[in-house]
């Protein structure tokens, strides 16, 4: 089953990909219907796949998820460093 859609590709690679359709006499969807079932034949690939794609554009929720903990992370630090530098001036003061 195929499903038509629509897609934009960077201007590479569309070059590319139109140069190896026109070397193998077939059209551009046919070399991305391919291209596509050699990328995720296997659940190796697919599971790379999604991997690198988590990676690069983390799921919805996520990026929230890790603002929230940096956030955290800089009110600990912050919260130390104010403890250190009041521990400092009491000792300055003995």
């Amino acid at each position: 089953m195929v499903v038509e859609l629509k897609v934009s590709l960077p201007a590479k690679c569309e070059d590319f990909l139109k140069s190896l359709a026109h070397d193998h006499e077939i059209d551009l969807d046919t070399v991305l219907i391919e291209l596509c079932e050699w990328a995720f034949n296997d659940p190796e690939g697919r599971e790379e796949f999604k991997s690198w794609l988590d990676e690069a554009y983390p799921q919805k929720g996520e990026v929230e998820e890790e603002a929230r903990a940096e956030g955290e992370d800089a009110a600990e630090e912050e919260e130390e460093s104010e403890d250190e530098t009041e521990e400092e001036s009491h000792e300055h003061r003995e």
